[in-house]
């Protein structure tokens, strides 16, 4: 591999992208810096915003808001279409922050940016299909029927792992459903935001619409709190861990807000003995490496049957140890580093774990570069055989750590799928039709997608994203995901001149 980047190039290339985006790091420079995984070296610094100024980032949302939810739908969708352009058009600059803020691959950030336009698109097509519906009334001389009207303030808490992506989801569908947003990005990656909302601004400015509909808040622990306990907030849109989850839940409800949330996952390949081995390998080496195992769709179990696990893990440790590990932004890299030393400590703690319960590392777990950037946790995906599910392997560790069970039927195969806590996404991989029937009927996989002969992750914008138990309800993305967005109202229309009542009841009078 070749050798890492300098920090004084890493600096030089976030400016560079930032400014073309529209962003002068020297306007938003504060005193928290901004730490490039790639080397463990400050990329830049920002101001970070307080609790007060979240407060008045609802209320300029809540005033654009009354403008916005009476602007006809197609209308809001031009604004969306315009920033599907800025994106298109920006595309390698929002890459290379993603990848110097997070650490991913070249051709990953750029997936990321693509799934951003994707969604755009998308959303361009729903701003003309928010659709109610008629319903029969039992009344004569009546009609009854469903209407979407938008809802309020969005807020948006995201990840780091996805520092634009998952934003998107939620800020294309909102602004066609008559939302604006509030954006509390991860203060791991504000960089990647600033460039994508200035964007945004861009487009709102080009296309008059409300100043106010778009907005970022900067900050740690404290602002994300101000924004879910904001009453100006009428859904609140979060992603992040499982442990997050039960804090911001209850405490949207407790003011009855809404809350989308879109929390861990522990997810699995059932490989059947019918399956294609090398297609198998191939889904299961990127959804449990890609990102340095750094997915919410993370493959993170491997359920081989007897009779294949091991000409499985034969294979799979092959493709382990020829992964190039090294800098994101260079040509043939596939795994880049974890995003900080606390990353690569939980790994190394599960598999300490992993060992105790009986389990046997077959391929890597070790660390690469530490002599060439200490402060850079370059791993290697490991690759750990265990006797069964034990409880680290219950655990999502958020790292590249792919455990491998054994299963002898496809009862307890699924069993094992969905004996864990999450349910965000799964899949099998089989050549048997009732094999794959039976993974996705009602007592099949628990999870939100289950997919068949691919791996856990890399999904479409089409579907809507999100999982069940643990991993929080949500749905983002596409599908009807839209309706989250929007309130339903029931109405009665009587055209008939007299009054009868529902339910034959007489009220004389």
């Amino acid at each position: 591999m070749t050798s890492l980047p300098t920090a004084e190039e890493l600096r030089t290339l976030a400016r560079e992208a930032a400014g073309r985006c529209g962003v002068d790091l020297d306007a938003v420079a504060g005193d928290h810096p901004v730490t490039s995984p790639l080397t463990g070296t400050p990329l830049a610094s920002v101001r970070w915003d307080t609790a007060g100024d979240v407060e008045t980032a609802v209320a300029r949302a809540g005033e654009a808001f009354r403008a916005w939810r009476t602007t006809p739908a197609p209308v809001r969708g031009q604004l969306v279409r315009r920033l599907g352009e800025l994106l298109r058009e920006h595309k390698a600059d929002l890459a290379t922050l993603v990848s110097l803020e997070v650490g991913k691959i070249t051709s990953e950030a750029a997936g990321e940016v693509q799934e951003m336009v994707d969604i755009c698109e998308f959303a361009v097509g729903l701003s003309r299909q928010l659709y109610g519906r008629t319903i029969s009334s039992e009344r004569p001389g009546h009609r009854l029927m469903e209407t979407w009207h938008p809802l309020g303030v969005v807020g948006v808490i995201s990840a780091f792992n996805f520092p634009m992506a998952v934003w998107s989801w939620n800020t294309a569908v909102a602004l066609v459903c008559g939302d604006p947003v509030v954006w509390k990005p991860s203060e791991l990656a504000p960089l990647s935001a600033l460039a994508a909302a200035a964007l945004l601004d861009r487009a709102i400015a080009e296309t008059g619409a409300p100043a106010g509909l778009s907005q970022v808040v900067l900050g740690g622990a404290d602002v994300g709190e101000a924004l879910v306990d904001a009453p100006g907030v009428a859904l609140l849109s979060a992603t992040g861990s499982t442990r997050m989850g039960r804090v911001v839940g209850p405490r949207v409800a407790d003011r009855f807000g809404r809350s989308l949330l879109e929390l861990g996952g522990n997810n699995a390949a059932i490989v059947t003995p019918s399956a294609d081995l090398d297609l198998a390998t191939r889904g299961i080496v990127f959804s449990a490496a890609g990102t340095a195992g750094q997915r919410c769709t993370t493959m993170r179990r491997v359920i081989a049957h007897v009779d294949v696990v091991d000409a499985l893990v034969e294979r799979v440790a092959a493709a382990y140890r020829a992964l190039p590990i090294g800098s994101p932004i260079a040509p043939g890299t596939l795994v880049g580093p974890l995003v900080h030393d606390a990353a690569f400590k939980a790994m190394q703690d599960a598999l300490e774990a992993a060992r105790q319960q009986g389990g046997e590392v077959v391929a890597g777990g070790g660390r690469r570069l530490a002599d060439e950037a200490p402060d850079a946790y370059y791993a290697e995906p490991a690759l750990v055989r265990m006797p069964g599910q034990t409880d680290v392997v219950r655990q999502e560790t958020f790292a590249p750590i792919l455990y491998v069970l054994p299963y002898r039927t496809l009862e307890e195969a699924v069993a094992l799928n969905n004996d864990v806590p999450q349910g965000l996404s799964s899949s099998i991989f089989t050549s048997d039709q009732a094999e794959a029937e039976r993974f996705l009927a009602a007592d099949g996989s628990d999870c939100g997608i289950a997919n068949v002969n691919i791996g856990t992750s890399g999904a479409e914008i089409g579907g809507a994203f999100g999982g069940e138990k643990h991993t929080g309800g949500g749905r983002e993305s596409g599908s009807d995901a839209w309706k989250a967005y929007m309130r339903r109202a029931t109405n009665t229309i009587n055209y008939s001149g007299e009054l009868p009542l529902a339910q034959g009841v007489e009220f004389p009078i």
